[in-house]
Order: C-alpha cells, then structure tokens, then sequence
C-alpha cells in the first residue's frame, strides 16, 4: 500500500479500491482498516467501489497500458444505492494499481513454479545442515534408506523365541522370529544367501500337515545376505512381517518355498 508519508493522504484515499478488489496483503490492509475507521472520505468511496470488482479485474488484465475509463463501456445500472461512480482520475489509479499487483503475483507464481521444477529434476539429492558445537556446514547428501524396518526392529526386540537352519543343498538360511498373539503367531522371517530372482512364501506347517502361508515376498537378482556382494543392499538380510492363525503351541516348522513349489529352507520349531 502506498505509504502516507511519501504521497500524502490522497495516496490513502486512492487506496480503497484495492482494498475492495482483495489485493492488499495482510499488514496493507489491517493498516487501511485503520484508517478508514475515520475517514468519511474512504468510507464514501467504498460504497461506490462495491459491486465493481469484475469490471476493474478485466481493466487490469487486458494486455498492454491499462484503457481509459472513458473507452470502457458503462457497468450495468447499479442498485440504488451504489449509483455514485468514481471520478475518471480515480479510477484510472486504480486500475493500474490492479494491473500491478496482479503482474507482481504473476511474476512471484513463475519462481515458485521454477522452484519446484528445479527440486523435482535435481532427484533424491538434498541440502542437509550439520552442527557439530561451533561447527555448521551445509553438504549435499543422497537420501538413504532407514537403517532398520518395523520387521527388523520387531525380530531383534519382541521375539521372545526364535528358530534357525541352513539348508545343505541350496545355502540358505533362514530365522524364523515367533511371538504369541491371541490371534495366532507373529511371525518375523530372517533370510540369508539367497539369490534372485525369485518370488517366495513363508509357510507355517501344523502337526497335523495343515500349510499356511505366513507371508509373501520376491528376491531380486543380487539377493539378500550375500556377505561378499559387490552391491552393499545385497549384503544384508531380509526381513519380513507375517501372521499365521495357528496357535504356536500348533506348529511343528515353516519352510521357505518359491512360487512353483521348490523348498528353499525347512526350520523346525
């Protein structure tokens, strides 16, 4: 909002079109509430400016120096109440207040758009700042996987029991974390020296022979586990969630199969 200071009250008065059109930020218009709490003037030019803020929008739009108010074809008939119109000087300010307000948002929405195209190009790189006492410094850093999963936290701190082999034809090996529930048995899977790619069931075998498959899960080509790995995500075990309605007092061992029936690993319980 124009300052008081620099342009004189006039320069206030002018002021309560944009006000009527919305465009004053935040602290321009709280200042102008003020002031039009005791001015008579402003207060008369906000009843004639209500109910012309589609005409004064299409002003400021058009392309190029903003029209006379003279070329402008006449609003339809107010109601009787708004029947005063604006003096054509005042109301040639406002439209190029209008006009620059608008080119000014306009301008400020094409950085934001820059912005974010520039984020979403740039990828998983991001801007981190590290303190170490007096020490503050930014680096780039590649966003990296969270160092432990739900399963791996649930295997390692609320599996009161846990069941292990390794099988001596395929070199698998396979934990098996079990916790009661009074829906069943939770189960977490720790899988070690296997290679893909392959599509796998965890499946949880009763005393009786009754199968349940606890959960699923593929391995892709460079497997989980392998300790000699060339690629650091292959060196460390799998882990995964599961749930078996049996009763642990019911089951007699789970066994690692793929999808067309091939048994991976056999750990008894």
């Amino acid at each position: 909002m124009t300052s008081p200071a620099a342009h004189g009250n006039e320069s206030v008065h002018d002021t309560v079109g944009a006000y009527v059109l919305g465009i004053l930020d935040n602290a321009e218009a709280t200042a102008f509430e003020a002031h039009l709490a005791g001015c008579d003037i402003c207060a008369e030019h906000l009843e004639e400016f209500s109910g012309m803020e589609p005409m004064l929008a299409l002003l400021a739009e058009s392309p190029g120096p903003a029209p006379r108010p003279l070329s402008v074809p006449p609003p339809p008939p107010p109601p009787p109440a708004l029947a005063a119109v604006p003096g054509p000087r005042l109301l040639d300010r406002l439209v190029d207040e209008v006009a620059v307000k608008r080119a000014r948002r306009r301008r400020r929405t094409r950085c934001l758009v820059a912005a974010a195209a520039a984020l979403i190009i740039g990828g998983p790189a991001v801007a981190v700042v590290v303190s170490r006492g007096d020490d503050t410094r930014t680096h780039q850093a590649t966003a990296d996987p969270h160092p432990t999963s739900p399963a791996e936290d649930a295997f390692f701190h609320h599996m009161p029991e846990k069941a292990e082999a390794t099988d001596a034809g395929t070199g698998v090996t396979a934990t098996v974390g079990m916790e009661k529930k009074a829906w069943g048995t939770h189960t977490v899977l720790e899988l070690k020296n296997v290679k893909g790619p392959l599509k796998c069931n965890l499946i949880a075998v009763s005393k009786s022979g009754e199968e349940e498959v606890v959960t699923s899960w593929s391995v892709p080509k460079w497997g989980y586990g392998i300790p000699d790995s060339p690629r650091p995500a292959a060196r460390s075990p799998l882990y995964v969630h599961g749930g078996s309605a049996m009763n642990r007092a019911d089951i007699d061992h789970f066994e690692v199969r793929t999808f067309d029936g091939k048994r991976l690993v056999e750990v008894g319980v």
